[in-house]
């Protein structure tokens, strides 16, 4: 019997997160800055027909979160020869695909985390390490984080990341430049990218300028919002001129939230079975403790 990955979510999936849209005062998504006020999710609107591959925005996320520099190689054009995964020490990343309107001019799109509306990793996560906040960012708490890795199995778009070679591993992604919105700043990307294909602002405010981009030139995009609905409906965007699966997103998944496939596994599992893994976890933790004291007192009595 074949095992889906959404028949896997319901069972690895421990806790649901919903998070809904609520209706906010508007403003121009071009010029648009953090309100701590506005109850709208904020969001971001990645055109691909105006990016020229520069890959500022994948420079600016770097420096940004103090991830690891890169070797010189790293930003050579060849790079991007063959699409490229995020990383543990890369949030984001900008790929090159085919253009088949015209070959001499590639079309290049980026890959981070997609601050679903309803994320499903935040769903899976046992112990709030991954939650989504009021203001659209799906945050990430290293500090309760037990490496159950649940997160990585339930994101359909295979964005977490684990640090599998750090003597203390933790879950890497982009978390929206949370410390900048707070501050009232745009995400690092959005403010390098200098043609305007990052465009930052509400959820609300960039589908009304995607669906305004679409039929006011029906001839340079293809004619659907990616992440309108995927999933339920997700934080970053995308308009292209081709279809979708052609720039390497995800087809098939659905418009359901995958949260919404974990409730009935919370209503007909035993409560032990989910918090399983959590115990273990604890009992983990209070062994390692119990040693260091232990070794502790052996010192302590050997020097007497």
């Amino acid at each position: 019997m074949s095992f889906k990955r959404r028949d896997f979510l319901k069972v690895a999936a421990g806790t649901a997160g919903l998070a809904l849209l609520g209706p906010g005062k508007s403003a121009d998504a071009s010029s648009a800055v953090p309100n701590p006020n506005n109850p709208e999710f904020f969001g971001m609107l990645i055109d691909t027909t105006a990016c020229i591959g520069c890959r500022a925005c994948e420079q600016a996320c770097g420096e940004q979160n103090k991830l690891a520099e890169q070797p010189a190689e790293y930003w050579d054009d060849k790079t991007m020869d063959q699409p490229r995964d995020t990383t543990p020490d890369t949030y984001l990343v900008v790929n090159k695909y085919p253009n088949p309107a015209d070959p001499s001019k590639p079309i290049f799109s980026r890959k981070q985390c997609m601050h679903c509306n309803q994320p499903a990793c935040a769903s899976a996560c046992l112990v709030k390490g991954l939650e989504k906040t009021k203001e659209g960012p799906v945050n990430y708490d290293k500090t309760r984080c037990m490496g159950c890795r649940y997160c990585m199995i339930a994101c359909p778009f295979d964005i977490p990341k684990f640090n599998y070679d750090s003597p203390t591993p933790v879950i890497s992604k982009c978390v929206f430049c949370t410390s900048r919105l707070k501050n009232g700043e745009k995400p690092a990307c959005a403010d390098a990218c200098p043609t305007g294909a990052t465009l930052f602002g509400t959820r609300r405010e960039l589908l009304e300028e995607a669906k305004k981009r679409i039929y006011t030139n029906p001839g340079k995009y293809h004619n659907k919002i990616y992440g309108e609905n995927e999933v339920g409906g997700t934080g970053f965007m995308y308009l292209s001129s081709v279809p979708f699966e052609q720039i390497g997103m995800k087809k098939n998944i659905g418009s359901t939230p995958y949260p919404e496939d974990t409730l009935g596994f919370l209503f007909s599992v035993p409560l032990v079975d989910v918090l399983w893994p959590a115990l273990l976890a604890g009992l983990y933790s209070i062994s390692k403790g119990k040693d260091a004291e232990n070794q502790k007192d052996e010192k302590e009595t050997h020097h007497e």
